[in-house]
């Protein structure tokens, strides 16, 4: 049995590799495989992949075959049984390949259930004219502001019930969701609020949840994630992205970028020291 292959799968699937071998000397049975990596898909924020691959005889009377295909990991191998035509000399399959990319639904949060009463929690926010049920220790424990705000040298530490002013529900509900007990990560829609609100109120774990994400997960222009790391001290992240301006062509890409224009003197030197090594 010979394979032809006729896959339109575009440039971004690099890898697809196809294997037949006999698997039962009684039956003749074949068994066809293909091996996809999409990793450089991947990296572009996509969940899986979702189509079909067309299975077709052009020398015999079969009908085509379908093999439904959903590919979860960047590396998966998809298989399917063929039963060679021996009243056909020369027998050949062909295949094509149809996959369209799909997006997992971020998951609505209801910051009123998670800041619901509970037993846990023995103090309450008022923001936006609305509760947030909230507990005083570990609040404390994560946020400066609050510190503050929760001891005796202020009014407020002495009030059951608490205004927060100058800020939305919303936002405070995704900074204090950060380190919930069930809590919610960051995402690239998300970290440009959540490092402003982690830097107002004194939060550095939020700080140090965002810099992981960026460093390993995040799609966000490196010119733009230089400029994040230096404003709001994020070390690793701002070593990360000096380093990958690894020729003179990205050096020039952000010199023409108004995030160059914000960075501290002490981040250009930093930029400066890189450059150097690439002359």
């Amino acid at each position: 049995m010979e394979i032809l292959t006729s896959c339109p799968l575009g440039t971004e699937i690099k890898a697809v590799k196809v294997d037949i071998f006999k698997i039962n000397g009684w039956t003749g049975e074949n068994e066809v495989s293909w091996e996809f990596n999409w990793e450089q898909l991947k990296e572009t924020g996509i969940d899986g992949l979702s189509g079909e691959i067309t299975v077709n005889f052009p020398q015999s009377p079969f009908q085509p075959e379908t093999v439904l295909v959903d590919l979860k990991n960047t590396e998966q191998l998809v298989s399917k049984f063929i039963t060679p035509n021996y009243d056909y000399f020369g027998d050949r399959i062909t295949f094509e390949i149809t996959l369209l990319p799909y997006y997992l639904p971020i998951k609505e949060i209801s910051y009123e259930k998670m800041f619901s009463p509970s037993e846990k929690n023995d103090t309450i926010l008022l923001v936006d004219g609305k509760k947030m049920h909230v507990n005083r220790a570990f609040l404390s424990y994560h946020s400066d502001f609050f510190r503050g705000l929760f001891s005796s040298n202020f009014k407020e530490g002495q009030m059951d019930e608490i205004p927060i002013e100058e800020v939305s529900y919303k936002d405070l509900g995704l900074l204090l969701s950060s380190f919930h007990s069930t809590p919610v990560f960051p995402n690239d829609k998300t970290v440009d609020k959540l490092l402003e609100m982690a830097d107002r109120f004194g939060t550095p774990s939020v700080i140090g949840i965002v810099e992981y994400h960026l460093i390993h997960n995040s799609k966000i222009k490196n010119e733009r994630m230089m400029w994040m790391a230096d404003n709001y001290k994020m070390p690793e992240l701002l070593e990360k992205t000096i380093r990958e301006m690894s020729s003179i062509e990205k050096a020039k890409a952000l010199k023409a970028s108004p995030e160059y224009k914000k960075l501290s003197n002490e981040a250009k030197a930093k930029v400066l020291d890189r450059l150097m090594e690439l002359i």
